[in-house]
């Protein structure tokens, strides 16, 4: 009996490794040629930490990153509009909220399966299900046969198109600039924060990933902007360090990509398939949790899969993972909106409530959200 899992990203690594713990046989599958991962920086909050720390490997994560012990949202000249101090959190659930480069995460997690446990250049083509199992044919004219099936393969899921009900995208009509830049001055002034200014129609992150490496990130609606535009000329209304951080930025080091998510569906599992990650609830990078929905999703199907059969596990998966999961996907959806209103009344409103919203409120909502939840 083997699993085989499609996608080698953090979804697809963080699975194997949880399948790995549990002494269940895999395979992982991986379109590209290498594991080279498109994208800059990652904030893993305390959810996905806790996760890894459940599987040894949150010291090792850690210590690839940079503790973060602040989230604050700001006006674009940098005045805080609302301050999370998350040191509360650190201590209720023993783990830190780490920012770390995507490629050391992907390497720390690699190292951990075992190349000979992952199968690069298997661009997945066609799923034929037989009686007891699923021949899945690639694009260089192999196929294998698979008892049981986990599609981590992202928002464009090639599982999901061929074995589930039709879904749905939705663009979110905004333009994403993401890089990484090396040695900016100003690394030190925000070394244990990460920061996002809303400005109008547009807004600017950014969170330092290590001792050398800053993250940032930009976004512009699109009727504002398209991806190859000029994006310094909207950030005139920033803080005059953001300009700095762009343009310290050699090109070839930016990532472009429109900001999509999946409208939410209802059936992530069949009797032996299921999807986790953005294959099932890919959601719109607002609340930072994209990939930590993905690593809670591993959190819960390999505790089941510790307690029962494959296929029940399967089965009772969603059932514990869609309220939350859906509840991420619709909140990150409302905050992109809100954070991109351009007219002036609006936004001074917006502001005064951010500003005035008690701290208590803002900590029982991130409590929601770090919390895993129960298994069963």
């Amino acid at each position: 009996m083997e699993i085989a899992i499609i996608g080698a990203g953090i979804g697809g690594l963080t699975t194997a490794l949880a399948l790995k713990k549990a002494g269940i046989s895999f395979k992982v599958y991986e379109s590209a040629d290498e594991l080279k991962p498109v994208g800059a920086g990652i904030i893993l909050a305390m959810n996905a930490m806790q996760v890894y720390s459940d599987l040894g490997l949150a010291d090792k994560i850690a210590g690839n990153g940079n503790r973060i012990s602040a989230i604050n949202l700001t006006k674009p000249n940098f005045d805080k509009l609302s301050s999370n101090d998350l040191v509360f959190f650190e201590k209720q659930f023993n783990v830190s909220t780490t920012a770390i480069h995507r490629a050391d995460l992907h390497k720390v997690l690699a190292e951990e399966v075992g190349q000979e446990h992952i199968v690069l250049g298997k661009r997945l083509q066609h799923i034929i299900p037989t009686e007891n199992n699923h021949r899945l044919e690639f694009e260089d004219g192999t196929s294998v046969k698979a008892q049981y099936l986990i599609g981590a393969d992202g928002i464009r899921s090639v599982v999901r198109t061929q074995l589930f009900p039709e879904s749905k995208y939705r663009d979110a009509g905004q333009w994403c600039w993401r890089g990484v830049v090396d040695n900016i001055e100003m690394l030190g002034t925000y070394r244990y924060e990460a920061n996002e200014a809303w400005g109008k129609g547009t807004r600017f992150g950014f969170v330092q990933l290590n001792d050398r490496q800053l993250y940032w990130y930009f976004l512009a609606d699109k009727d504002m902007a398209e991806a190859d535009s000029d994006i310094m000329p909207f950030l005139k209304e920033y803080h005059p360090s953001v300009a700095q951080i762009i343009k310290a930025t050699p090109k070839e080091n930016w990532f472009v990509s429109p900001i999509m998510d999946l409208k939410p569906i209802q059936q992530w599992s069949l009797d032996n398939v299921c999807l986790i990650g953005d294959a099932a609830h890919a959601t719109t990078p607002n609340l930072g949790q994209g990939a930590c929905q993905a690593i809670e999703d591993v959190y819960i199907l390999g505790k089941l899969i510790q307690k029962h059969p494959i296929n029940e596990a399967f089965r009772r998966y969603p059932l514990l993972r869609k309220k939350k999961a859906h509840a991420v996907v619709n909140m990150s959806w409302k905050i992109g909106k809100l954070s991109h209103i351009r007219n002036l009344l609006a936004i001074a409103f917006r502001d005064f409530v951010m500003k005035t919203t008690p701290d208590y409120f803002n900590r029982k909502q991130l409590e929601k959200l770090f919390a895993l939840e129960k298994k069963s």
